[in-house]
């Protein structure tokens, strides 16, 4: 079963990708344009929807809470990182526009995958030149400075046992330059869509949580330095409980 789904889902993602070759010509022409309102909704419209049939073709319940803790304006979402599937979860159900992402280089070695993430104003971090990485940080700032919010995850890796690790600094200080806020996110399940080490998709219950932001207006040079931690410790409490209680509803 697992096999027919994931040929059918491997399938579909091309011919979505081959479907919405048009679109994309379109959305580069706006831009083009400076047509900057029409692009970004008609890019939020592809693409979201694309995230979310990517989910509903693998057999992904998608729970989402806290969307009252979106922050008008730009703010930088951190979230824990278990899956492939996190990316589309994040695009896709992470409120109403489509917000840029920091993610690795690699990703750009996916046909057609970079097009539309270059479109989203999505930046790419090369972690072993750490003069790239310098300049990564800059481009997102350069995002927020413009009114865009951004998507971290803040692990740099996905989690392989489940638990939320180390929150490296540097997904932090594209925050400092405009003191924009910080919105915990958290994330579960999504390790079960496609499990480590298997390219098999799997059907799976998952949710998304925002918690509240954490204002930085007044933060002083202790505070943006604990930053990380504070952030990695809501996460990861958090996630405890949801381990906690998902361990309970199984000894039921």
């Amino acid at each position: 079963m697992a096999f027919f789904r994931t040929l059918i889902w491997f399938i579909r993602f091309w011919l979505y990708q081959l479907i919405a070759i048009p679109a994309l010509f379109k959305i580069r022409r706006l831009g083009r344009q400076g047509k900057t309102a029409e692009h970004d909704a008609l890019l939020h419209r592809i693409v979201g929807r694309w995230a979310r049939t990517m989910f509903t073709m693998a057999g992904g319940h998608v729970r989402v809470e806290g969307l009252n803790n979106l922050v008008d304006g730009p703010a930088v979402y951190v979230a824990n990182h278990l899956g492939y599937f996190d990316i589309p979860l994040m695009i896709g159900f992470l409120g109403d526009d489509t917000k840029p992402m920091m993610a690795k280089k690699q990703i750009t070695k996916i046909p057609g995958i970079a097009s539309w993430m270059r479109e989203l104003h999505c930046v790419f971090v090369d972690r072993d030149h750490p003069r790239e990485s310098v300049k990564a940080l800059k481009e997102s700032e350069h995002w927020l400075s413009e009114g865009y919010s951004m998507v971290i995850f803040p692990e740099g890796t996905r989690s392989r046992d489940g638990a939320v690790h180390t929150f490296k600094s540097g997904a932090f200080r594209i925050a400092k330059a405009d003191r924009v806020p910080v919105v915990p996110c958290v994330i579960e399940g999504t390790e079960r869509m496609m499990r480590p080490g298997s390219i098999w998709i799997y059907p799976a219950e998952v949710s998304l949580t925002v918690l509240p932001a954490i204002p930085t207006t007044d933060f002083g040079k202790k505070e943006w330095r604990e930053l990380p931690q504070r952030a990695q410790r809501i996460v990861s409490d958090y996630r405890a409980k949801q381990l906690e209680s998902i361990k309970q509803k199984e000894e039921r």
